[in-house]
């Protein structure tokens, strides 16, 4: 008995010594927690006004338990764990962000954003334009293609509406397209090659004078000047004729390469005309399954665009050679006819084409006629566009095509650095086109996000009905039954 009440009193020793040291690491361990959450204050949790009285309970007469059910005690809301960061494994300090990418300001991280998405569209188009110049020619074929087609459909729907074959509306369109465009280029030539002996002369005439006026006139040059003059530029001549002949070749090349590209855009064109809608479905299958129907709606408003800009383009461009030519025929500047021409292709540029290719019935009426004259010449092209800007466009194009004068000239001046005289020519429609079908994918989408918001809203307004009448339901037997308890 004696060894047992030892050993008792060892062990009971040992407890005593084990709870001890365990009262203190408990007490240091509330006494961190409640440091921290002095540190990092909570939102105290609503507490009761005053709290339940109390029910007395004998021993001899237990009560029974209540119906319903006694509200519990109110607990002090236990302490938050200590925040850390979620990938560093330390304590989250007030004034430190919880990740690295928090401590960015939002205007950084947004122009960040920003900055790399239009680098990465940058780099498309890059790739984009490095590709359409590798294939130019085939790029600026399928172009011409759709502008001349553009022209020519309404005339073949009309046509075909009328009850003639989609074959013979097709080829009778195109080879009386073909045949005008034949009949201007054969003009255009017939004119310069009568008139060019007389041009000659007086171009000649012309720059006599004008070395009668360098050497008579405000410079005062002496011929010793002007003969050193004439003589530098035929030793840069002489000195550079294996470039010449380079550029020989080269002009051979792109002789070829423009019958190419003649020869594939009247190929395009007929089919165009022919089997138009088939290759049109042919192009949404290629697209993503969820983009057709969106693409399927924009691809006959881009068309429509297309066909009332080139149309408009035609009727504007006419209108500016039939007022230039009459104006340089009444100052009696040869070639009229051939000018009016070459202005009449050349307004297929916007705002900028007549004006440049009328300054070569300037510089003719300057060699041929006075200064005087290529002075009235160059008034009629400034008063000629400007009644293109301010009436033409306006009237004829109207609202079919919306694109910003500035624009304008901004896209002509890109496409003819990027593409030359055919970039140019193609830029506006091109603008204009992708306008139209951004403004229709924009105006889709906000369709589309109004009809989302009122199905929500319905739905929404479907499940407040539903609950609103189950909990009618509930409260009628609870209703009900009242009158019968006090009964």
């Amino acid at each position: 008995m004696a060894r047992g009440g030892k050993a008792f009193k060892a062990v009971a020793k040992g407890m005593a010594v084990v709870a001890s040291a365990a009262a203190v690491i408990e007490r240091r361990r509330r006494a961190a927690i409640a440091a921290e959450y002095h540190e990092h204050p909570v939102a105290a949790l609503p507490m009761p006004d005053r709290a339940p009285a109390p029910v007395a309970v004998t021993a001899a007469a237990p009560v029974p338990a209540p119906r319903e059910e006694a509200a519990a005690p109110a607990r002090t809301p236990a302490p938050p764990p200590v925040p850390t960061h979620g990938a560093f494994g330390r304590e989250l300090h007030p004034g430190r962000p919880a990740t690295p990418a928090e401590a960015v300001p939002w205007g950084l991280r947004v122009a960040a954003e920003s900055t790399w998405r239009l680098l990465l569209l940058g780099a498309a188009l890059y790739v984009v334009f490095m590709v359409v110049d590798m294939l130019r020619l085939v790029a600026f074929a399928v172009l011409a293609s759709l502008l001349i087609s553009a022209l020519l459909e309404p005339t073949v729907s009309w046509l075909r509406r009328h009850g003639v074959p989609r074959s013979l509306a097709a080829g009778g369109v195109f080879m009386s397209g073909l045949a005008g465009i034949g009949l201007v280029g054969w003009f255009v030539v017939w004119q310069v090659t009568t008139n060019l002996s007389d041009v000659t002369s007086k171009v000649q005439d012309g720059v006599a004078t004008l070395r009668d006026w360098l050497i008579t006139g405000p410079l005062h040059l002496t011929e010793q000047q002007i003969k050193d003059f004439a003589d530098q530029i035929t030793k840069a001549i002489s000195t550079n004729t294996d470039q010449l002949t380079s550029v020989g070749l080269t002009g051979a090349q792109i002789a070829v390469e423009v019958l190419t590209a003649v020869l594939l855009a009247f190929f395009t064109t007929f089919f165009l005309l022919y089997d138009g809608e088939r290759i049109w479905g042919w192009a949404l299958r290629g697209l993503p399954r969820h983009s057709r129907y969106a693409m399927a709606g924009a691809g006959p408003k881009a068309w429509a665009t297309l066909t009332a800009y080139v149309r408009g383009t035609v009727c504007v461009a006419f209108i500016d050679a039939v007022c230039i030519g009459i104006g340089i025929q009444l100052l009696g500047v040869p070639m009229a006819l051939p000018l009016a021409v070459i202005i009449f292709l050349g307004a297929f540029v916007p705002l900028v084409g007549a004006l440049v290719t009328g300054t070569v019935a300037v510089l003719i009426a300057l060699v041929t006629t006075s200064p005087w004259t290529a002075l009235m010449v160059l008034v009629v092209l400034i008063a000629v566009q400007q009644l293109e800007g301010h009436i033409l466009q306006p009237l004829i194009l109207g609202r079919a095509v919306r694109v910003h004068p500035l624009g304008v000239v901004l896209g002509v001046a890109a496409g003819s650095i990027i593409g030359g005289i055919g970039g140019a020519i193609v830029a506006v429609p091109l603008i204009a086109v992708t306008n139209t079908v951004v403004g229709h994918l924009r105006r889709r989408n906000e369709a589309g996000q109004a009809v989302f918001t009122a199905l929500e809203a319905a739905r929404e307004a479907a499940v407040a009905r539903t609950a609103s009448a189950a909990a009618a339901g509930a409260a009628a037997p609870g209703a009900a039954s009242a009158p019968a308890a006090a009964e």
